[in-house]
């Protein structure tokens, strides 16, 4: 566990030790007014559990989180309990980090809010330190002390109290719902892969895989002006699903047991060519493979999706092609842009949600979210 910048004040043990928490059997209705969370363990158990209501430190705000989407980490963690070597599941973890809320206390010294501010939580939290390079430099997404809501051991945003740094909230607009400010997240993600695959206006772009970050990628590239933009699945669903969200996109079904070229070969006869920006949103290695060949001379593959921790790559067609491939690991200083991005109406989020829960209802709802064939993009929690 981080042992420096925020680590000790958000130590896993203050709620686990606390003589009011505890797991709630399945179907017991909690207090309407109890702090209640959707908790994960090392069983691969999912539910609700009440934990303290906690009071604001000095620097610290108290927000009544209103909305929380489920991402696909949150439902790794459950089901698998860890994702590579540095995130497992060892004791019970609160799931969430993709939430908006409203702000019912302050602590001490917090003069930028006030009861009443409808705020999106940055679930990353950085040291800050003079001392860390990382935050320095602002890329604070790779600080070694960053405490991140929901990758374990921290709990996480799904809860109805949550307890947060001061500075690191971000104001909403009268114009966006809490929804869309949770949702201001996972659109994080993919503006900080927009940003640094370096896409520009009229690229042909491919994005491979149509799940929620594939999707917010492709509301971030036409939103940049990538034009043609080709998107991949192997479910028509979904690509039916991106096709309603952006008219103009390629879509291109990815049939099992199609090799990689065979699949960049039809990628690029949708786009009329090869690609020059290809964002890999599934981690898998065979659509690594696709993104690669689809691409031409020179071009970028950057790949935002998370697989299995050893993969083999196409060395020598990457070499002589002078393709680029980049990695990324979260996101830093989106959270604005995104947040301007939607209020400016030149992405719009809302579509993405397919299906809402109450808090009380959070287990049904990640039961939902696992479930393929529930048809699920977005599953929203409000409270």
């Amino acid at each position: 566990m981080p042992d420096g910048g925020y680590a000790d004040t958000y130590s896993p043990r203050k709620v686990l030790d606390d003589p009011s928490f505890r797991v709630l059997a399945s179907g017991e209705a909690p207090a309407p007014d109890a702090n209640i969370a959707a908790f994960y363990n090392p069983n691969h158990e999912i539910h609700l559990v009440e934990k303290p209501r906690p009071t604001p430190g000095p620097g610290q705000v108290l927000v009544h989180v209103r909305s929380t989407g489920i991402c696909g980490s949150d439902v790794h963690f459950w089901k698998h309990g860890r994702v590579g070597d540095s995130m497992v599941v060892t004791d019970e973890c609160g799931s969430g980090h993709e939430s908006a809320g409203e702000v019912i206390e302050t602590g001490e010294g917090v003069t930028q809010w006030k009861v009443g501010d409808r705020v999106a939580i940055e679930a990353g939290v950085p040291c800050s330190k003079p001392s860390c390079d990382y935050c320095v430099a602002g890329r604070y997404n790779a600080c070694p002390d960053v405490v991140f809501f929901s990758t374990p051991p921290f709990h996480g945003t799904l809860t109805r109290f949550h307890l947060h740094p001061a500075e690191w909230l971000h104001r909403l607009p009268d114009s966006l719902s809490f929804e869309e400010g949770s949702l201001c997240e996972p659109l994080a993600v993919a503006l900080a892969g927009i940003e640094r695959a370096g896409l520009r206006l009229g690229d042909p772009t491919l994005i491979c895989g149509a799940g929620p970050i594939g999707l917010v990628s492709l509301l971030s590239a036409r939103a940049a002006g990538a034009e043609p933009i080709v998107i991949t699945d192997l479910f028509q669903s979904r690509l039916d699903f991106a096709k309603k969200l952006v008219p103009g996109v390629r879509t291109v079904l990815i049939e099992r047991g199609l090799t990689p070229k065979d699949a960049a070969q039809k990628i690029k006869a949708a786009a009329d060519g090869p690609v020059k920006v290809a964002i890999e949103c599934s981690g898998a290695e065979s659509s690594v493979h696709t993104a690669v060949h689809a691409a031409q001379f020179g071009g970028k593959v950057f790949i935002i999706g998370v697989g299995k921790s050893e993969q083999v790559f196409p060395f020598m067609h990457l070499s002589a092609n002078e393709i680029d491939v980049s990695f990324q690991y979260r996101y830093a200083n989106q959270y604005p842009k995104a947040i301007r991005l939607v209020a400016g109406g030149l992405i719009n989020l809302k579509p993405l949600v397919t299906h809402r829960f109450k808090l009380e209802e959070a287990v049904s709802a990640f039961h939902v979210a696992a479930d393929p064939s529930q048809g699920a993009i977005k599953v929203q929690i409000q409270d």
